[in-house]
């Protein structure tokens, strides 16, 4: 954490309310994203007990597992979330532009432009918390190697027809949402942590009614009162008056409401089955259909309080203005799910259980240079967040005081101009360090070349100046500018090109290898729901 964002969380303390940590809004928002809360029963993580899922805060839809101890009821609940899920993912699949984009040949191993198909937008799933974005994962994992009826026949328990299908779009959800900067996958708590600093500690920040309890409080209410009721009020019949952002449930909820439904709901099935007459058996069926509903009633008590906060938080960020580089890390997003419809399409199998050593450190590399890149995003995008740069030594602006013009000393000569600039900023320099600055969207690079006896700093321009003697007009600062510089690169540097995995050692899953040499994961309770 920065030390910026330590002295606004001493600033939220002091005043009792949230303090904005960004001037802009680091994250993309589309204008249509599905939200979706989900909740778990007690005691297996894999277990649905329901959940809310639509793009209209106004009208969502509410899936239930009445009893989440069936495997028929719960894959019911996976094929009506698949219902609601794929027909929306569908909905971006068809929209496309055509751009260009450089290929190697695999044989001349030359590169060549060729047209290829963009989607216009993607879909983007919004969930309450980070808890939410690991279920999402794991309800991927545990789906996306089902086996329906049509592909075998003689499976013991056949997934409905999409589910499978759910499974894999939901993997790739969850995987894309460990790359840094990625927006398909958002939490809102940490859409809202993002943006501002509480007074309270990290773990608590990922309760979302106590972080809105900071940002956006009811009737003017300190952010700690406000957190304090979010956490632990209770109503007279002891049950949380915010319920936890999912998908956990609350104890007291479990036993004293829940369980008792669920058991209710229980005897009315068995007394269906034994019903021996049609008298007997409408009566039991009018019984189940009842608990059904209280079963429904309770799981939805718990899951609406969480969806309007949802919508909430994202009322709050569409307030902020969207960061300058924001499409662009949105558009990586839509390449991710451009590439992800074309597997599908062509019939690839799903994704493995586990990544081989080139895959995996493919994947470690790319989400290192993401990671480099948005810090270094946010940083140019937002004053506030180059501030914190700034008081660590990574940053600095200054007033240029002075420019004077100087070449190299070659056949042909290139402009290396001086640029005397005047700081308060303390930023760690050493001779021959590198610092940047943006120039028209690009970084332009300077030389760190002297500290003058007055402490102004002497820099040597090197590029993007143009091919000609004398530097293209605008390239080279004026006196009297201001201009705020960087020590860190704007662009994150690509890693060296990764072997095929045909071509690794054994000892790191390449060739030699027999067909037996190495067996699959065994199935784990994480497989199966």
């Amino acid at each position: 954490m920065s030390l910026i964002a330590h002295l606004a969380r001493m600033e939220a303390v002091e005043t009792g309310r949230a303090q904005p940590l960004a001037t802009v809004r680091h994250r993309h928002l589309g204008g249509r994203p599905l939200v979706l809360v989900p909740l778990t029963t007690a005691g297996e993580a894999g277990a649905p007990l329901g959940a809310l899922v639509g793009t209209d805060p106004d009208e969502p839809r509410l899936l239930v597992v009445p009893q989440p101890r069936d495997r028929e009821l719960r894959f019911a609940f996976l094929a009506e979330l698949a219902e609601e899920v794929l027909p929306y993912v569908d909905g971006y699949a068809d929209a496309v532009e055509l751009v260009e984009r450089n290929e190697t040949d695999p044989e001349t191993g030359k590169k060549t432009k060729v047209e290829v198909e963009l989607c216009a937008d993607a879909p983007q799933l919004i969930v309450p918390s980070r808890a939410g974005i690991e279920y999402v994962r794991l309800l991927g994992r545990s789906t996306r190697f089902r086996r329906t009826a049509e592909q075998d026949p003689d499976t013991p328990y056949p997934a409905p027809p999409r589910v499978p299908l759910l499974g894999r779009w939901l993997t790739h959800y969850g995987e894309r949402a460990r790359v840094p900067g990625s927006s398909l996958l958002l939490a809102a708590t940490d859409l809202l942590n993002r943006h501002w600093a509480t007074g309270q500690s990290s773990l608590e920040d990922q309760h979302l009614g106590a972080l809105l309890a900071w940002i956006d409080p009811y009737d003017d209410e300190p952010g700690a009162e406000g957190a304090h009721r979010a956490e632990l009020g209770r109503d007279p019949q002891g049950q949380l008056l915010c319920p936890p952002a999912g998908p956990a449930t609350d104890p007291a909820f479990d036993n004293q409401l829940l369980a008792p439904a669920i058991e209710a709901y229980d005897r009315a099935r068995q007394a269906v089955g034994a019903a021996e007459d049609g008298e007997t058996a409408d009566a039991a069926l009018a019984a189940l259909h009842r608990a059904e509903r209280e079963v429904r009633r309770l799981v939805l008590s718990q899951l609406r309080p969480t969806w309007d906060a949802t919508w909430r938080a994202l009322g709050l960020l569409r307030q902020l203005p969207e960061g300058a580089r924001v499409p662009d890390r949105w558009t990586r997003d839509r390449w991710s799910f451009t590439a992800h419809r074309d597997r599908i399409t062509a019939g690839e199998p799903p994704q493995p259980r586990r990544d081989d050593a080139v895959t995996a450190a493919a994947k470690l590399a790319a989400r290192e240079q993401a990671q480099g890149q948005l810090d270094a995003q946010e940083a140019l995008d937002d004053p506030l967040v180059l501030a914190g740069r700034r008081l660590s030594g990574e940053a600095f602006a200054a007033e240029v005081t002075e420019v004077t013009m100087a070449w190299t000393e070659s056949k042909r000569p290139a402009p290396r101009p001086l640029l005397t600039v005047r700081t308060e900023d303390r930023p760690h320099l050493d001779a021959g360090v590198k610092v940047y600055r943006s120039l028209g969207g690009k970084p332009q690079s300077a030389e760190f070349a002297r500290r003058e006896e007055d402490g102004s700093l002497v820099l040597r321009l090197l590029d993007r100046m143009g091919r000609s003697k004398e530097p293209a007009e605008g390239t080279v600062p004026e006196k009297g500018e201001r201009i705020s510089w960087t020590l860190f690169e704007h662009d994150a540097r690509v890693g060296p090109k990764l072997p095929d995995p045909e071509e690794t050692p054994w000892t790191h899953g390449g060739p030699p290898r027999s067909a037996d040499a190495e067996l699959p994961d065994a199935v784990t309770p994480e497989d199966l729901l």
